[in-house]
Order: structure tokens, then sequence, then C-alpha cells
């Protein structure tokens, strides 16, 4: 079977999305040990979109108008800023397990709230849904995890801001191409300084050089390569589509508890895989035209 080019660009994108940002959670756990959540968030994003916005202008791209700005702040300050940065917050108290269990409702809050859109969701979408759902449930099934009530609260309005901005960018003016990335992200990581500052947040010392490369892994993987990758998903496929990483995160974490901590990885943790992946199957799966 020979794939087309736009095929190979989907491919990839999603593997970006499944591979990379599987292993955020893992950088995350590793940075919130010696930052503060939305300081290092907010490094994170202005770091990410100032090279990248550097990078377009030097090719020749032109700045936004008013319009795309306002549109992509917005986008900024649901998806970057609430959907990362309150993540980053509840790692602070909760496991990267239940974080990546918590996202997972993402993609029924983007079913949702494309309702609102007008988009009106496929039966597979929903089939699907459910069974990355179900494949979660299944791997956290006799674990001892334990979500802070305000952790777990901090995820589900992650989760929702997220949604809402995945559901809302395909009705929104943005600028044209990368440049949509780079003003979301500067605008995003801009909010979530301002909340650090706010909430009086401070370093307690300088991080130590693992703080510093977690931060970077997060800057250039997690949101130049990966946030890209998802913003070409959200103009070519259904929210569902784009948000089914959701599913495939929890795997990656699984997978890299194994290889890094040592942890054991049983019937449990396998069955609930094939589960993931089935869902995800079924969310992308369309019918071929007649």
């Amino acid at each position: 079977m020979n794939l087309t080019s736009h095929q190979l660009k989907l491919l990839a994108a999603f593997l970006a999305l499944y591979l990379i940002w599987g292993s955020t959670y893992f950088a995350i756990h590793i940075a919130v040990t010696s930052w503060p959540p939305f300081l290092m968030a907010g490094v994170r994003f202005v770091l990410a979109g100032t090279l990248m916005y550097g990078f377009l202008r030097w090719r020749g791209a032109a700045n936004p108008t008013l319009a795309e700005l306002k549109g992509a702040a917005l986008l900024g300050i649901l998806m970057p800023a609430i959907g990362n940065g309150f993540v980053t917050l509840a790692q602070k108290e909760v496991s990267s397990g239940v974080a990546a269990l918590v996202v997972a409702t993402v993609p029924l809050f983007a079913i949702l709230f494309a309702r609102l859109f007008g988009h009106r969701p496929r039966k597979m979408e929903l089939a699907g849904v459910l069974l990355g759902i179900a494949g979660i449930v299944v791997l956290n099934l006799g674990s001892n995890l334990r979500a802070s009530p305000a952790g777990a609260a901090a995820l589900l309005f992650a989760s929702a801001g997220w949604a809402l901005g995945s559901a809302w960018s395909k009705h929104l003016t943005q600028p044209k191409g990368l440049m949509s990335s780079a003003m979301m992200m500067l605008t995003g990581g801009g909010a979530l300084l301002l909340g650090s500052f706010v909430s009086g947040e401070q370093l307690a010392g300088m991080p130590p050089l693992s703080g510093w490369l977690a931060m970077l892994y997060l800057a250039v993987f997690g949101s130049l390569v990966a946030y890209t990758a998802y913003m070409f998903l959200l103009q070519h496929v259904s929210a569902a589509a784009a948000t089914s990483y959701a599913y495939v995160n929890p795997v990656i974490a699984v997978l890299l508890g194994v290889w890094l901590l040592n942890e054991h990885i049983g019937a449990a943790e396998l069955l609930s895989m094939t589960i993931i992946l089935a869902g995800v199957g079924l969310i992308g799966w369309k019918k071929a035209p007649r």
C-alpha cells in the first residue's frame, strides 16, 4: 500500500503526539521537583514560542493581524495555559499515572464541545471514546494511585480547557500556518508567567541539571514538535481523532515506568493496552468511499 504525502504527514503527526506527549508526564514529574509549576510551564512555552516566532520571521512569515492575534491568544489561554499549566500544577500532588488517567477525559470533553459548534459525532467515535476510557480503567486496576481532590479538580479543569480550545480552534480566526502555534505558545506562556507572579511562586534555588534538561525537553519536543503536530491534526481530522493521544499516552507512561523505574507490568496492563489501541482505531476509522 502506497501512502500519499498527506497520509505520511498525518501518520508522523500522530506518532509525535503518542510518543512525545506520552513521555512528557515523566518529564513534568522531574521538572516540578525543582521548578514551581506555573513558572516552569510559562518558561517552557515562552521559550518554544520565541524560537518558533523568530524562525518564522527569519523565513519571511508575516506578523499576525489583530484579529488573528485575538484568536491565537484565546486558544493560548485555553490550551497551553489552562490545558497544560494545570496538568503541571496537579503533578505536584498527583502521580503521572493519575494525571494520564484523568487527561483521558479530553476526547469526551472534545465531543461535548464539538456538538456546541455543530459537529455530530459518529457512532464509531463514541464507541472509541468509551472503549478508550474502559482501557484506562483497566490500566489502573489494582494500583494504589490516589489523586488528591485539588489535583483531580485541576486535571479536570485542564482537560476541559484543552478540549474546548481544540473544538473552538476550527471556528476562530488564527494566524496562518505555524505562526498560529507560535502565537498560542507565546500568549499561553505569558499567561502562565502572570499566573506564577500572582500566585507568589518563587524558585527555592537554581534548578539542577535534571530540572533544566526536563524543561528543555518539554520546550523543544513537547511544545515545538508535538504541539505543532497537534495543531496540524486539528485542521485535518476530527477533534475526537486528534485527542486520541489521551488513550495512548498512559500506555507510554507505563512502558517508561517499566524501563526507567523497574515497575512491573502484568496481565491487566497488557489487556489495557489492547483495549486502548482498539479504541484509537475506532475513533479514526472511516468507511472507504464507494
